[in-house]
C-alpha cells in the first residue's frame, strides 16, 4: 500500500533563522518536505554587510543566491511573500493568491526599520539591512568624496553595535570629505557591550574624529537636517542612516498570536508560538521565553543556534513526541571598527586590531550557509591573502 504523504514543514522567511533551520532540518534523517517561501533572490549576511561597504568583500560572497545554496539540499524555494498564515487550518496565504498547507510552519521574516514614530525616518533616512541599502551608501560615500564641500555631514543615529560598526567604517571610506557624527538617545554607547569591546569601540571612533552625542534624542528627519533635544536644533547633514532599533512585522496570523511592543511573537523555551502547537518562531521574530524572563538578544548568534534546536522540535512535533527548550550560550561579541580593524572578547579571549579582524572573517566563514559557498569564499580569500 502506498504511504500517505507527510505533510511539509513551511519556512515564512528565509534570513538567519529561515534559512538556517531549513538546512539543520534537510540533514536529517527521515525528515518531512521543506518549503522555503522568501521573496528575495539572495541571502544576506548581515555581519559582513560592513565589509561589502568598505568592497574589502564582494557582493557574491556576502549574499549569494537560494537557488545556489539550496541546490540539490532538499528544500524547495517558493519565491513569494506570505500575506496571511491560518494556523487552525493548517494554511498560508501567499500575495499571488496561492495556499499551501503544512504540517508545521516556521515564521522567520525578520526585523525591519523602527521609526518610534518620529517625523520623517522612514521617508528621508537610509537603513543597513540590505545590498539596496549598502549600494545606496556607496552612492552616496562617492558623492561626497567628488564634492569635497565643506561641512559635509553624515549622521548615523543609534549608537548599539550597529551604529558604532557603520560610523567607523563610514569615517574610513569618506577619508575627511564628510564628518561622521554618531547619536545615541541614551547616556552612553553600547550599553549591553563587554567593557573591553565598549572600550575598544571608544577608541576607534576617537581615531577617526567621529562625534560622538550621547543623551541626545532625534525628534523629526527631513532631506537635509535633523531636528534633535527638546529645543529641536537643526542639524544639517547630507545623509541620515537610521539604526536606532528595529521592529519585527510577522504576516497577518489569523486569530492573532500575542505579540510584545517591537511586534515579536511570543514563544515558549521550545520556540513553539504560544496558543498555536503547530507554528514555531525564531530570530529576531520570536520573543522566547527561556526561563530567564529576559529577552534574547536580536542577533545572528542566538539565530544560529535557535535553528538547530527548532530543526530537532519540528521532528519531535510531527512524530507527536516532547520537545526540547532551547538554551542560549554566549560564545562571546566580535565588533568590525572600520578596515582591517576589529575587536572581539570570548572564550577567554580578547583582542583588537588586524589580528582580531581576520579572526572575526574567518569565524563568521565557519558559520556562512553550504558548504560549497564556505570553500568558494574560502579560495577567493586564499587568493587575496597570496
Amino acid at each position: 500500500m502506498a504511504r500517505e504523504p507527510k505533510a511539509p514543514v513551511v519556512i515564512v522567511g528565509g534570513g538567519f533563522g529561515g534559512l538556517y533551520t531549513a538546512l539543520a532540518l534537510a540533514e536529517r534523517r527521515g525528515h518531512p518536505p521543506i518549503l522555503l517561501i522568501e521573496p528575495n533572490e539572495r541571502f544576506v549576511f548581515l555581519p559582513l554587510l560592513y565589509e561589502l561597504l568598505s568592497h574589502e568583500l564582494r557582493s557574491w560572497e556576502v549574499a549569494p543566491r537560494y537557488d545556489t545554496l539550496l541546490a540539490g539540499r532538499g528544500v524547495a524555494w517558493l519565491q513569494e511573500r506570505v500575506s496571511r498564515i491560518e494556523p487552525q487550518e493548517h494554511r498560508i496565504l501567499t500575495s499571488s493568491g496561492r495556499s499551501v498547507t503544512y504540517g508545521q510552519a516556521v515564521v522567520a521574516t525578520g526585523s525591519t526599520t523602527q521609526s518610534y514614530g518620529i517625523p520623517g525616518v522612514l521617508e528621508h533616512s537610509l537603513s543597513f539591512r540590505t545590498l539596496a541599502d549598502v549600494q545606496r551608501l556607496q552612492q552616496l560615500i562617492a558623492s561626497l568624496r567628488q564634492r569635497q564641500r565643506p561641512l559635509q555631514r553624515l549622521a548615523v543615529v543609534g549608537g548599539g553595535a550597529s551604529g558604532v560598526e557603520l560610523a567607523c567604517k563610514l569615517a574610513d571610506e569618506l577619508g575627511g570629505s564628510a564628518l561622521v557624527e554618531l547619536l545615541e538617545r541614551g547616556p552612553t554607547l553600547l550599553p549591553q557591550a563587554r567593557s573591553f569591546n565598549r572600550e575598544q569601540a571608544l577608541l576607534a571612533l576617537q581615531r577617526r574624529d567621529v562625534r560622538v552625542r550621547t543623551g541626545t534624542a532625534v525628534v523629526a528627519v527631513a532631506a537635509d537636517h535633523l531636528l534633535i533635544g527638546p529645543q529641536a536644533e537643526r542639524l544639517a547633514c547630507d545623509g541620515v542612516i537610521w539604526t536606532a532599533g528595529i521592529r519585527c512585522q510577522p504576516p497577518a496570523i489569523n486569530p492573532a498570536p500575542q505579540t510584545d511592543g517591537n511586534g515579536r511573537l511570543h514563544t515558549g523555551g521550545d520556540l513553539r508560538v504560544n496558543g498555536c502547537p503547530d507554528l514555531f518562531a525564531i530570530g529576531d521574530g520570536a520573543n522566547c521565553d527561556d526561563g530567564t524572563g529576559q529577552p534574547l538578544p536580536a542577533n545572528a548568534q542566538v539565530a544560529f543556534q535557535q535553528a538547530t534546536c527548532l530543526a530537532d522540535n519540528l521532528l519531535r512535533a510531527a512524530a507527536g513526541e516532547p520537545l526540547r527548550p532551547f538554551s542560549f550560550q554566549d560564545l562571546g561579541e566580535m565588533m568590525s571598527l572600520g578596515r582591517q580593524d576589529a575587536c572581539l572578547t570570548g572564550a577567554g579571549v580578547t583582542l583588537a586590531g588586524r589580528a582580531a579582524y581576520e579572526l572575526r572573517r574567518l569565524a563568521y566563514l565557519t558559520r556562512m550557509p553550504g558548504g560549497s559557498h564556505r570553500l568558494k569564499v574560502a579560495a577567493g580569500w586564499m587568493t587575496a591573502w597570496s
